[in-house]
């Protein structure tokens, strides 16, 4: 929900209950949030709509994530952008995101970035008292490389569930750099973000290439993005930026189809720019 506030047709509350209840009707009940997404107020926004329409509160699920302060929001002389996985700071993000998005319990709460400054022991325990008090259902990452998550790992007693990063057919470094299987052995589910390379696969895969599969699968350019994504071992989960309707069907459609394998490869070598060894 990153875009949300990117579209003025839909910060109206019933226009965006309406809209998220049509995801509901489609199967689509996770929706993604981060306390930075349009300076906080694409958290808001969503809350809102829930406001205005109680009862699509118990059908959603929310994760959200915190630890990121932008430049422009760093109160100090600094001006920097900084990270903030500190204990007090996530605990306090906890609760206001709960006031913000109007649910009585975050399914999934994620530390945004690694923090070279992290204290793991001290906010491991802040994210079990959250969980313990029903605040949180879980917890997990983003953007951690794997060391980095299984030192939080080893200083709690609540297993990380996932870690949110780049995953697509424009980036694919992961799965030659051994990330891929970190995942996989620690048991970590990948939340793709930008599944969609940033909406520049059509600069990445020639047209012909793009048309042909699309005669062979039915699928445009959209669903080819994640269904290659999703034949990854581990079955990431593509977090879908976009908030147009027609393009979340799209990717829908290829959530649930199944290319063949070769030209799962040829798209790689395309996007790669590089022959398959």
């Amino acid at each position: 929900m990153m875009r949300l506030h990117n579209h003025p047709e839909l910060t109206q509350p019933a226009r965006l209950a309406d809209w998220v209840a049509a995801r509901l009707d489609e199967g689509l009940n996770v929706f993604d949030h981060a306390d930075i997404y349009g300076a906080g107020q694409c958290e808001k926004l969503f809350g809102d709509a829930l406001r205005a329409h109680p009862t699509l509160t118990k059908r959603v699920r929310v994760i959200t994530k915190a630890g990121i302060v932008p430049a422009v929001q760093d109160s100090t002389p600094w001006q920097v952008k900084h990270y903030r996985a500190e204990a007090d700071y996530l605990g306090n993000a906890i609760d206001k995101a709960l006031g913000s998005l109007s649910v009585e319990r975050i399914d999934t709460f994620l530390i945004h970035r690694p923090d070279p400054l992290l204290q793991a022991a001290e906010v491991a325990r802040v994210l079990e008292d959250a969980v313990s008090a029903g605040k949180v259902r879980q917890i997990g990452v983003s953007n951690f490389l794997p060391e980095q998550w299984r030192w939080l790992a080893r200083n709690t007693r609540l297993p990380l569930v996932c870690n949110q990063s780049q995953l697509s057919l424009t980036h694919t470094t992961p799965l030659f750099d051994g990330t891929l299987e970190a995942h996989l052995t620690d048991g970590i589910r990948w939340l793709a973000w930008s599944p969609l390379g940033g909406g520049n696969l059509a600069e990445r895969i020639p047209a012909d290439l793009l048309s042909r599969a699309r005669e062979e699968t039915g699928l445009d350019e959209t669903a080819l993005a994640i269904a290659w994504l999703r034949q990854i071992p581990g079955t990431p989960v593509p977090v879908i930026g976009s908030m147009n309707p027609d393009r979340i069907r799209c990717a829908l459609h290829g959530a649930r189809s199944q290319l063949p394998r070769p030209l799962w490869y040829r798209l790689l070598e395309s996007a790669r720019n590089m022959a398959v060894a």
